[in-house]
């Protein structure tokens, strides 16, 4: 089996249907699509997609043979685990439930959790409490269906780094709780790259691949929207240290092209990126 590479759902029109997109993908060479539910009430729907619907997506991954591993799960941002709202926060869990069994039904393995205790709202020490209370509730129905859970490293001081991840991990204890780093946000706060990956490589379910431009004292640094190459992340370093731990999970391209004017802009955009990591990881011995 050679390594699965994936592109991010948000890369792909918008307006394609499950069917349109899974055979985009597959005309790119992409071994899979990473689905998102994030804050928009359009994509928060799909919680709710009834058993018909569900059956639709199945009925597509069958018939294109691109699967669909996971879900980038940022709802939480608009109503987060560790929210001060007791409206807010009985939300995140129903959320959280939902896309549990969401996953289980389609066949998804992994779903990427947004690493914030809030988002929109003051952090405290009893956002911090609230939110591992509740992460320890979602590992428990994760354990229940077999579906794991993976914390992504954030654009936020909450968790932006793997080894800030590892104390959340040691305080959940739970063998359905790993991590899912980004590229671009472990580098664009400075972390050391070797010993992030060295302490970390045994809970790193998936990697994303995205370039940032960096936080430093006079700017918040930018997270998303950065050509590749074109940020701070050091490409030759970062896979040279993933063929060094020994990293052999799969790659999704994160990158936001959804709105492209047309079909072939957006090819061409993923087709840039394409061009740019795969010699990279090819060099470095990962593809």
């Amino acid at each position: 089996m050679a390594r699965p590479i994936g592109i991010y759902e948000k890369a792909t029109p918008k307006h394609f249907t499950w069917l349109e997109r899974l055979n985009f993908a597959k005309e790119l060479g992409f071994d899979f699509v990473e689905l998102s539910i994030d804050e928009s009430d359009e994509r928060l729907a799909r919680l709710d997609w009834s058993k018909e619907e569900r059956l639709e997506l199945v009925k597509a991954i069958f018939e294109t043979g691109v699967r669909i591993p996971t879900i980038t799960f940022s709802g939480h941002r608009r109503y987060p685990l560790g929210s001060n709202d007791p409206e807010k926060e009985a939300r995140a869990l129903e959320m959280m439930e939902k896309c549990i069994e969401f996953a289980q039904d389609i066949g998804i393995r992994n779903i990427q959790l947004a690493g914030y205790d809030v988002y929109y709202e003051e952090k405290s020490p009893k956002t911090r409490a609230r939110f591992l209370k509740n992460l320890r509730q979602a590992c428990t129905w994760a354990e229940e269906a077999q579906v794991i859970l993976s914390i992504e490293i954030m654009d936020d001081p909450f968790i932006n780094s793997i080894e800030k991840y590892l104390a959340v991990e040691k305080e959940i204890d739970s063998p359905y709780l790993f991590v899912y780093p980004d590229t671009g946000n472990v580098s664009a706060w400075g972390n050391d790259l070797w010993s992030e990956f060295y302490i970390g490589h045994k809970s790193i379910a998936a990697i994303h691949l995205k370039d940032t431009y960096a936080v430093t004292e006079s700017s918040k640094g930018q997270f998303r929207d950065v050509p590749f190459g074109q940020g701070c992340v050091d490409w030759e370093a970062m896979f040279d240290v993933l063929k060094k731990t020994n990293y052999n999970g799969p790659f999704l391209i994160e990158m936001w092209s959804e709105n492209c004017e047309t079909v072939e802009e957006t090819r061409a955009a993923i087709k840039e990126a394409q061009d740019f990591l795969y010699p990279l990881m090819e060099k470095a011995g990962l593809k």
